[in-house]
């Protein structure tokens, strides 16, 4: 169990938040996370790459010069590897990058990609009341007051997406904001820091805690 301390749009803290998640054991964790984050950003390959071998490329079916007597090396064809114009040794060929996971697997390591991140973990009040209109310069304050260094790259976990919130931080490089449904590996390990409303966080709790 984690407990996190709740903070309004000030900073100040208000109340307190626990978390309680069932995890993958201290020798099984780390390698469970990395087949998640490796499945993830292997969804994201295209695995279309190909090149010819020297079978498929056109052309180099006669033999370019007899076997002796010219002085040369033997060559047997154009399309060889070693000639320019040639096929291609063991380049690369469509492929599928796809890692298996069944979904107690991927529900377990997101839980403990959640869990192992809890000192980096900062729990607020729903706050899309405070941006009646889209402002940057408000979000980064608050951020601020809530903890984070100006430079550390934040992932920002809100229930739902509200416009106000999500016009106010797209543009900053360094925040990315999800939905609690859109919630990854990948994003949890990447960040710096989490921030996460304590509507997203009960639902997370809802959602994994059975």
């Amino acid at each position: 169990m984690v407990n996190c301390v709740v903070r309004n749009w000030e900073g100040e803290q208000v109340a307190e938040a626990t978390i309680d998640l069932r995890v993958a054991s201290e020798e099984n964790a780390k390698h469970i996370v990395h087949r998640a984050v490796t499945r993830q950003l292997n969804q994201g390959r295209q695995g279309t790459a190909s090149t010819k071998t020297r079978a498929e490329v056109r052309g180099g079916g006669r033999k370019p010069w007899r076997q002796k007597g010219t002085g040369r090396a033997r060559a047997g064809s154009i399309r060889s590897p070693l000639w320019r114009g040639g096929g291609v040794i063991f380049g690369p060929k469509p492929r599928d990058y796809d890692v298996k996971m069944n979904r107690k697997e991927r529900r377990l390591a997101l839980r403990t990609a959640l869990i192992s991140r809890s000192e980096d973990l900062i729990v607020v009040e729903e706050f899309a009341d405070k941006l009646p209109r889209p402002k940057t310069k408000d979000l980064l304050s608050a951020i601020a007051r809530w903890g984070v260094e100006p430079d550390s790259s934040v992932l920002l976990i809100v229930d739902q997406r509200d416009d106000n919130v999500y016009l106010s931080a797209r543009n900053v490089e360094n925040i990315k904001l999800i939905a609690v449904n859109q919630l990854n590996v990948y994003d949890l390990v990447a960040a710096d820091k989490i921030v996460t409303t304590a509507a997203a966080l009960a639902k997370v709790q809802e959602v994994y805690g059975g």
